[in-house]
């Protein structure tokens, strides 16, 4: 997550709710999910952006 986190940095991108989904470590065999969260408009179109 951090290495994301990171990333996303470098490229300008803040995702305000990026953080590891509690239940995906809690079970009895954890299998971490990243929870990217929500975001605004402005900041999907640089992460699009980004990507492409």
């Amino acid at each position: 997550m951090q290495d994301l986190r990171t990333a996303l940095a470098r490229a300008g991108i803040t995702l305000p709710s990026l953080r590891i989904d509690p239940a995906s470590v809690a079970r009895d065999t954890p299998c971490p999910l990243i929870l990217l969260g929500g975001c605004s408009v402005e900041v999907a179109a640089r992460l699009a952006a980004a990507l492409r």
